[in-house]
C-alpha cells in the first residue's frame, strides 16, 4: 500500500530542513507521495522536485496558505498546484508582506510581558526571512529557556487568548480557494481539529469551505488526536469532502511527528473515507 504524506515544510517557511534534505527523508521513511506544503511559499519546490527526480518518490507540488475565517486564523493546503501561475504568487506575495508586520507586533507584545529580543531571535531561526512565522518565535523562546518546548510555547504564549498573540487579517476563505484552483490545484482544509471550533461552527466552516469550491479536508495530521479521526471522517463524509492525511512535519523529533506517520502511526484513513488521491 503507496504511503502518503501529504503536508510538510521546509526552510522555504518554518520548517528546519531544506526541501532537498526532506524529500531524501521522506524516502528514508518509506514515503511514496510527499507533498511540500510550505506556508505561503512556493520557493523550495524546484530543488524538491529536482531531489526527487530519479527516485520512487513522487513530489506533489503544494502550498499551505493563511487565511483569516470569521476572526479566525485557518490554514487551506493546496495540492498539485503549477507554481508558476501568476494568480497564486501573487497573492501569496500578498500573505508574505503581512507575515514581516505581524512579526513586528508579535516581538512588541512579548516585550511587554519582559521578553526583548524576540523579534531578532525569530529572524535568527528563519532561513526565509519572508516567512517568519509563530513557529520562529516559538523555537527562540524554547532556546531562551523561557519554555521547554514548542508546544508548551503555543499553548502559553503563541495562541488567541495568550499574551504574544496578535490578531492579523489574511487572505479570505474564498481568495485562497481562488489563488489555488487557478493554479490547477486541489484545496485542502488543513487540520480541522486543531481550531477548538465548537461543533456548529466547524460545520460551518466545512459548509462554506465545500459551498466555495473546495475539495477535501485532513482527518490524519499530527494536529489531530487518534480519539478526534473518527469525527472527522464522518465529517468529511456527511460534508462530500474527500480525506487527506499530512504529517504536518517541520522538524525531526518536533511535536513527536514523522514523514510519513504520526505519533509512530501509519497513516490509514477509515474504510468510509474517499481519499483525496482517488482522483489523480
Amino acid at each position: 500500500m503507496p504511503v502518503y504524506d501529504l503536508h510538510s515544510h521546509s526552510t522555504a517557511s518554518d520548517g528546519v530542513l531544506s526541501p532537498v534534505a526532506l524529500v531524501h527523508r521522506a524516502i528514508g521513511q518509506g514515503v511514496d507521495f510527499l507533498a511540500l506544503t510550505d506556508h505561503d511559499e512556493l520557493a523550495g519546490l524546484a530543488a524538491a522536485q529536482q531531489a526527487a527526480s530519479g527516485s520512487r518518490l513522487r513530489l506533489v507540488q503544494g502550498v499551505e496558505v493563511s487565511i483569516t475565517w470569521h476572526r479566525s486564523t485557518v490554514h487551506i493546503v493546496g495540492l498539485h498546484v503549477d507554481p508558476r501561475e501568476p494568480i497564486l504568487r501573487q497573492g501569496l506575495a500578498r500573505n508574505r508582506a503581512g507575515r514581516r508586520e505581524r512579526a513586528q507586533r508579535m516581538a512588541d507584545a512579548l516585550a511587554r510581558i519582559g521578553i526583548p529580543g524576540a523579534l531578532e531571535g525569530a529572524y535568527a531561526h528563519a532561513v526565509n526571512k519572508d516567512l517568519i512565522g509563530r513557529t520562529h518565535f516559538a523555537r527562540f523562546l524554547v532556546e531562551t529557556g523561557v519554555v521547554k518546548d514548542v508546544k508548551t510555547v503555543f499553548t502559553k504564549y503563541l495562541v488567541q487568548g495568550r499574551p504574544g498573540y496578535v490578531p492579523h487579517e489574511w487572505a479570505s476563505l474564498r481568495e485562497a480557494l481562488n489563488w489555488i484552483h487557478a493554479a490547477g490545484g486541489q484545496a485542502v482544509l488543513a487540520h480541522p481539529g486543531r481550531y477548538r471550533f465548537g461543533g456548529e461552527k466547524l460545520r460551518l466552516l466545512l459548509s462554506e469551505f465545500r459551498d466555495f469550491g473546495g475539495e477535501g479536508m485532513e482527518v490524519i495530521t499530527g494536529s489531530h488526536g487518534q480519539d478526534q479521526v473518527p469525527l472527522l471522517a464522518d465529517l468529511a463524509v456527511r460534508h462530500g469532502l474527500l480525506a487527506s492525511v499530512g504529517s504536518d512535519f517541520h522538524a525531526p523529533g518536533e511535536g513527536g511527528r514523522e514523514l510519513g506517520s504520526v505519533q509512530g502511526k501509519p497513516m490509514r484513513l477509515p474504510e468510509r473515507c474517499t481519499p483525496i488521491w482517488s482522483r489523480w
